[in-house]
């Protein structure tokens, strides 16, 4: 049971890190055609648009991040593993040591990678909602920030 321990929870914490960063769905300003311009051509604009920016913000980033965040739970693990067995060996239990460690350094690994992910999920917003901007900008549209939109 206790050699189960440390792959246990290192594939939990991949499970709870693995789908860390959603990439953005849609823009998060507002766009909105000049007057007299046909709807069908600012869908068009707006979809190219949209394609656009998802590709420039969801590139390697997405990947880097969530790369980040499984990173941070799995080394926490391992440093949680290592200092709770030499604490415990300290004490003459070790594997119990080993045990508590892990699972309190899966926790904090766990909280900092998913800390990290976020970060990275609010600049490929960020970056999402730039590129979409500039581009209908380009198109002659106005671009406003949606009501209730942060800025991060």
């Amino acid at each position: 049971m206790r050699r189960l321990g440390l792959p246990f929870a290192l594939s939990s914490a991949l499970l709870l890190t693995a789908c860390a960063v959603p990439p953005p769905r849609g823009p998060g300003v507002m766009a909105l055609p000049p007057q007299g311009k046909p709807l069908q051509s600012f869908q068009q604009e707006d979809a190219y648009c949209q394609s656009l920016a998802s590709q420039q913000a969801n590139g390697a980033d997405s990947q880097a991040a969530e790369s980040n965040a499984v990173g941070h739970a799995v080394v926490g693990t391992a440093l949680g593993a290592g200092v709770g067995a030499l604490l415990g060996s300290a004490s003459g239990h070790a594997g119990a040591g080993a045990a508590i460690g892990a699972g309190a350094g899966l926790l904090m690994g766990g909280a900092s990678g998913a800390g990290a992910a976020q970060r990275s999920a609010n600049q490929m917003r960020s970056r999402y909602d730039r590129v979409y901007t500039q581009c209908m900008y380009s198109y002659g549209n106005s671009v406003q920030s949606a009501p209730g939109y942060r800025q991060y």
